[in-house]
């Protein structure tokens, strides 16, 4: 099987020995991803302004693995505050069409940069 690194510069470059994908087969496995401004490396402020840059750094990254959120079929939510999950969903409506992807969204105590909120994801490209 070959294996082959994603990157984007419309996402947040690394910041650490990762890579922002890797392309495994027709499987693309997405680092986490916090609301890094990739142009300033710099927090956005606000939780839904948070989520809404996760979910665009995301973006950025699945489209240049040539996929699109319709691909998706995992999704990681890390939240240091279990509260802000409706916001979560409702700023996740605005980017996946039903049949939605398999879900976690967990509870932490802690995220990189002080960011509220990461993702990760998995995509299969047909």
């Amino acid at each position: 099987m070959s294996k082959s690194v994603i990157t984007s510069d419309k996402a947040p470059a690394a910041i650490g020995t990762y890579s922002q994908a890797i392309k495994a087969g027709t499987t693309v496995y997405l680092s986490g991803q916090i609301p890094l401004d990739p142009q300033t490396m710099e927090l956005v402020e606000g939780f839904e302004a948070q989520t809404v840059q996760v979910f665009e750094n995301l973006k950025a990254v699945i489209e240049a693995a040539g996929g699109s959120f319709k691909d998706v079929v995992k999704l990681n939510i890390f939240l240091t505050d279990l509260a802000h999950f409706a916001t979560v969903n409702e700023v996740m409506g605005r980017y996946f069409q039903q049949p939605y992807p398999a879900r976690a969204a967990i509870g932490v105590a802690a995220l990189p940069k002080g960011a509220q909120v990461e993702m990760d994801a998995i995509l299969v490209l047909e």
